[in-house]
């Protein structure tokens, strides 16, 4: 066959991506270590938090501002807390205690600071909530005694949240959004509830208390009689409260399957490997390494398309979280470490093969055989979770509990009493709520009538180009599940 000029120039930019790679021996485990340390420089450099006039604890965001919502800030905190778990290298440590005590929103302490709120999701808040309960389960170090303790805003977070379970629609199960006022609070999907799994399991296993377990149970329990896991162990994205539940989106994402996976993991611990949890975590595990792991390397198959990339910065990050909890899960529940281990590792180093260089730039596709230039904090976790997760060999062992060591104090009462706004509460309505109800409602009917001309002058103008999906949140954040398509 004849090769053009062409041809022969694209082999070359290929084969040149192919060297181009970040160099490791997986084979060492100080080869590891090193290549780790050079990621994680490379990730950090995408914190400005520790700047003067900085707000401490988050990544530049969120849009238009920068790339990054709220609670991949406490998604960052997680990766790094692990790092120095496997490699200890501390680093960061420092500035991981002060940025999780600051976003901890004191005094209440719950990990809902007052500029998030008005799009706070229940799965952002539980992504700071689990970071928090790994520095529990690490031992990393504790914040002065003046300051709230890592169990227990891990605690806080389980009871604001456990305080939303809504039995009105769909018979139970968390909403993805808090505020009424958003439109992912009719929505109801699976990442929500398995971060609530996951931290309900993990409070159990820590403190010993069978409360948290019966409220994982629970949470298991309803997700499956609600078809988000069907009998193949596939886990659906969500459903509308409006249609009560029914009208389930099956699109996939890896790192809710991963959460669900490593609270099964905490959940066989707990009880002693119980059957019911190992046969669960067993499916699961096979399932989810079977429509994530094509080939062994890790796709986020949704929006990682053969010929597209329409993945959002949010899910640019998944890849991370799931290697980071499947490997825990190995140490939860050792008899899964044959079935986890091996694909982890044949996916570490395709994303190897995705960095461009040792400088610890990765991309983010890590099937491709080289680097593609699509770059960011999220791609960064990816590549050091990855790396990391390949840390739990040798001497390490299963998190810390209260009772095998686990220094952090608790407190079952954290976060009790928050003001939550639920469907039908009733709301004293005075003077000043009418004045400004109707001064709203005067602008939203001069809206709808700049609307209403809009929309005249649209049709005469002809069909637009802009489709949006179903879950814009009410203020311009996208369930970062879904997807805008412009």
């Amino acid at each position: 066959m004849k090769i053009t000029v062409r041809d022969a120039a694209v082999l070359a930019i290929v084969a040149s991506h192919a060297r181009a790679a970040l160099s490791v021996d997986f084979g060492s485990t100080d080869s590891i270590k090193a290549a780790a340390k050079t990621v994680a420089a490379n990730l950090m450099g995408y914190y400005k938090g520790d700047q003067p006039g900085e707000t401490p604890g988050i990544l530049p965001g969120p849009p238009p501002h920068g790339a990054y919502y709220w609670w991949e800030g406490g998604a960052l905190w997680g990766t790094i807390i692990d790092y120095w778990h496997y490699t200890g290298d501390t680093t960061y440590n420092d500035e991981t205690q002060r940025s999780l005590v600051f976003q901890a929103n004191s005094p209440a302490n719950n990990f809902m600071p007052p500029n998030w709120t008005a799009s706070l999701g229940n799965d952002d808040q539980g992504f700071w909530g689990m970071s928090a309960m790994l520095a529990a389960e690490s031992n990393f170090q504790n914040p002065p005694e003046d300051q709230p303790q890592w169990l227990a805003l891990a605690q806080a977070v389980f009871n604001t949240q456990a305080s939303r379970w809504d039995t009105k629609y769909c018979a139970g199960g968390l909403r993805w959004q808090i505020p009424l006022s958003n439109n992912g609070y009719n929505y109801k999907n699976s990442i929500a509830n398995a971060v609530f799994f996951n931290i309900a399991a993990r409070l159990a296993r820590y403190t010993g208390n069978s409360s948290y377990a019966d409220w994982a149970t629970k949470t298991w329990d309803w997700t499956v009689a609600m078809g988000y896991i069907d009998a193949d162990y596939n886990i659906f994205d969500g459903a509308h409260t409006d249609f009560n539940c029914t009208d389930i989106n099956r699109a996939q994402f890896s790192y809710t399957a991963a959460a669900f996976i490593q609270g099964a993991g905490f959940m066989y611990s707990f009880t002693n490997g119980a059957q019911f949890w190992a046969d669960h975590l067993q499916y699961l595990t096979n399932r989810t390494l079977e429509v994530f792991f094509p080939r062994g390397i890790m796709k986020e198959v949704a929006c990682e398309l053969e010929n597209l990339n329409q993945c959002t910065a949010d899910m640019l990050s998944y890849k991370g979280y799931v290697h980071r909890w499947l490997a825990s899960t190995t140490l939860l529940a050792p008899f899964m470490h044959d079935t986890i281990m091996p694909v982890l590792l044949s996916s570490a180093k395709g994303m190897a093969q995705s960095c461009r260089d040792d400088s610890g730039t990765c991309g983010f596709r890590w099937d491709r055989g080289g680097y593609d230039g699509v770059t960011g904090a999220g791609q960064q976790m990816n590549a050091l979770g990855a790396l990391t997760s390949l840390l739990v060999q040798g001497d390490k062992k299963a998190p810390v509990t209260n009772n095998t060591g686990g220094t952090s104090i608790g407190d079952p009462s954290a976060g009790a009493g928050t003001d939550v706004v639920t469907e039908g509460e009733e709301k004293k309505i005075s003077t000043t709520d009418k004045i400004v109800s109707w001064v709203v409602t005067g602008i939203i009917a001069f809206l709808c009538g700049l609307w209403t001309i809009f929309m005249i002058t649209d049709v005469l103008e002809g069909p637009r180009r802009t489709w949006q999906g179903p879950m814009d949140d009410g203020h311009g954040r996208r369930n970062r599940n879904g997807f805008r398509l412009e």
